[in-house]
This record gives structure tokens, sequence and C-alpha cells, in this order.
């Protein structure tokens, strides 16, 4: 029997073939960078699943698996060759594969002269990317998948980077869009990104079919593809498998003894060496003295039982929400800063409910917002003036040091 070992950036994927090239076991998993142990471990349960099978073929693919592979003797067999062994064999007449990992992307033309597109440098538009922008939108990969298949209006978001698509986002998240809509604007964006990055104007047509992690689980993402490309693309079963297939029928000779493989893989640590840059601080000590040094710039809170007229500013930025609400003599009577998980609205209801509780002789003589949300707070709670952030930032700034020269702002 023969055993195929994908070792991908994000996940491990490994099949047994039998005599016939069937498969007789697999597994996929998630590997959090820690492959070695990973690897090992499926080798090991292999062992135990096939006892009459001690020694098998084993080849290793995958964008991690070289290093791999070469330090312990296993034979290595590039994936973008393995891809096409395996939908030779088992989809022929195939014209194209499309396939999205963890943090790469591929496009096979098998037909008209074989070429191979690959974006292996960047994780825009890859798996990750798809985890980042479901992580913003404070929800798993499967329930923006629901989400999608309920959209009305599709957006352009930019998914070449993860901090471009994340500018695009969070403004329509703090202006009131919905998630089902943006949830099917990153699998557009996604599709496009192949497209116009990988395929850069060579027609996608006839006989496609869609392999790779994201296009196996989200069914809206094919969606996209079938629906951008007008065509009806094929998401085979085992689709998740076939670099580990093809790495594993690939020919060989060899075979080894899967626990002292396992064993050997236990063993292996990386060799490489990589430069550092010097810590931000060289002691203890000196990153007390910081601490302490900046400690000391702080505003006041004054108790604000007795206030009787206020006013409130609310800032409502790209990934929180700062409120605050000052006396006539500008004393911060109280204040809240949150994260705004892509809705601020409830944050900021939450916050004036609270103040009303807790002040309710207090008479709020005037309110301002500002920031990527000021438009929606604004119209959502009355709010009486809008204001451009940077007069925000130099009128507080000018308030605490009037000679200031200079504003750094980083958001989120």
């Amino acid at each position: 029997m023969k055993i195929g070992l994908d070792v991908g950036s994000t996940t491990l994927k490994c099949v047994v073939l039998d005599e016939e090239e069937n498969i007789v076991y697999q597994e996929y998993e998630r590997h959090f960078s820690r492959i070695t142990e990973k690897a090992s471990g499926m080798l090991c349960r292999i062992a135990e699943k096939f006892p009459q099978s001690p020694r098998m073929q084993i080849a290793v693919s995958g964008s991690a698996g070289m290093g791999l592979a070469e330090s312990l003797g296993l034979p290595f067999v590039q994936e973008v060759y393995a891809t096409r062994v395996a939908v030779n064999r088992l989809l022929p007449g195939t014209d194209v594969v499309i396939e999205l990992g963890g943090e790469d992307a591929k496009i096979l033309f098998l037909q008209g002269g074989l070429e191979v597109r690959m974006n292996g440098s960047c994780a825009g538009g890859t798996g990750a990317f798809i985890d980042q922008m479901a992580t913003l939108l404070n929800i798993t990969p499967d329930q923006m998948n629901e989400m999608a298949k309920d959209y009305e209006k599709i957006y352009t978001i930019a998914s070449r980077c993860g901090v471009f698509a994340k500018s695009d986002i969070q403004p329509l998240l703090n202006q009131g869009a919905r998630k089902n809509d943006v949830s099917a604007s990153i699998f557009a964006a996604v599709v496009n990104q192949t497209i116009a990055g990988l395929a850069q104007g060579r027609v996608i047509e006839g006989k496609v079919v869609y392999l790779g992690g994201p296009l196996t689980f989200l069914s809206e993402l094919r969606a996209a593809f079938d629906r951008i490309l007008g065509l009806t693309g094929i998401c085979p079963d085992n689709s998740l498998y076939y670099v580990a297939m093809g790495s594993a029928m690939t020919p060989g000779s060899q075979t080894f003894d899967l626990l002292e493989a396992a064993d050997r893989i236990t063993q292996y640590t990386a060799k490489e060496n990589y430069k550092s840059c010097e810590p931000l601080f060289r002691s203890q000590a000196e990153y007390d003295e910081f601490c302490a040094r900046h400690a000391k710039d702080t505003v006041p809170q004054v108790d604000g039982a007795d206030a009787r007229k206020v006013y409130i500013g609310i800032d409502a930025g790209s990934t929180t929400v700062k409120a605050v609400v000052i006396d006539q003599d500008e004393n911060i009577i109280c204040s809240r800063y949150l994260p705004n998980s892509g809705n601020p609205v409830p944050l900021i209801r939450d916050f004036l409910t609270d103040f009303y509780r807790d002040y309710p002789n207090a008479k709020v003589l005037s309110s301002a917002s500002t920031g990527y949300g000021e438009e929606i707070i604004k119209n959502a709670f009355g709010i009486d003036f809008g204001l451009v952030e940077t007069i925000a930032h130099y009128t507080a700034a000018e308030k605490f040091r009037p000679d200031v020269d200079f504003i750094i702002d980083i958001g989120g």
C-alpha cells in the first residue's frame, strides 16, 4: 500500500491507497504549525489501523512538505505535479483546475498546452484570507457561507490584501451594511482576485474542477465562481485529498517502516536560522520606567453625581467605539471603550441607557459624533453634530497641550 502526505500551509491531508489505488484510509487536520507532531501522529494511526502492513511507500507533497521530506529522506512530489497526476487519473478530460488552499491559490490549464498559474507568495484571496474576514465579521467561515446564501447586493471589496479588505469592509459594517451582503461580497472578491491575478486574461472554460479546502467547504464560494465565470464547475468527491492522492500515485519503489518514520519525524527539528531585531527594552527596569513615564499622562475623572448640564462625544472607529460625557468645566464624568464587533449601534445604545440611568438629573446640552461610523451614530441617536476626525483630534490635543506640533494616531 502507498501513503500520500500533503503538508499544506495550514492543514495536513493524508491518504492510504491499496494496490488498485482505491482510498482505504484518509485523514484531514489543521496543524496549527505543529507539523511534525501532527504528521507523526497520522503515521502512528495508520500503523495501528493496518498492523498487517508495517511498511508502506510514502510520498510527501505540499507547500510545507519539502523540508520535512528532504530531512527525513522521504520522496517529495511537487504539489502541482501531484494535482495533475490525480486529476488526469480520476477526472480525465478536465480543462481547468482551480485550487484554493490555506495560503496559496492555483489555476492549472490542462488543455491547449499545460500552464500553471500560482500565487504562493501572498495569502490574499485564499483560505487564510477568508478566515480573517470571518473573524472581522465575528462569525465562523461556515456561518459566513450560510449568510451569503441570502445576499441581496454585492459590494466591491479588495482581496489582494487583508488590510485593504478590512478598509473596505469596516466602513460598510459601520454604515449598517447587512452581513449577508458583505459575506457574499467577500466570496466574490476572492473569485475576482483569482481570475484577475492568476488567469490574467486566459479564458476559463470547459470542464472546470474545484479543489482545496475553501472550495470544498464553502458552497457559496463555488457558487460565486460559477456565477462570475458563467459555468458550472465540478467539486469531486475527496476534493481535499487530490494532492495527497497524486503524490501516492507517483511511481516509487522504496518502502518505509511507519513507526520508524513517525519517530524520525518527531525528532526532526527545523535547522533554519533567522535574523532578529534588537529588543525594544534591554531590561525589565527599562520597561518599568517606560510604563511609569507614560502612566503619568492621565485624564482625571470626576464624580458627576451633581452634574446638571453635560456634553456627549462619540467616536465610532473602525474597530472600536469610544464615548465620553463631560460637564461644563470639561471634566470627564464617564466614558466607555469597547470593540465594536462590526455593529456599533447596540453598544452606544447601551452606553446611553446606562448614562441616563446613572445620571437621571443630567441634561445633555449638545452631542457630537466622529469616526468611521459618524453618520450611522448621528442618524440612529439624533446626535447634534458630526465632526471630522482630525479636527476632533486637534481640539482635544490642544486642550491638554496647547503647544502641540504633531498628532500621531494609529487606529484599528
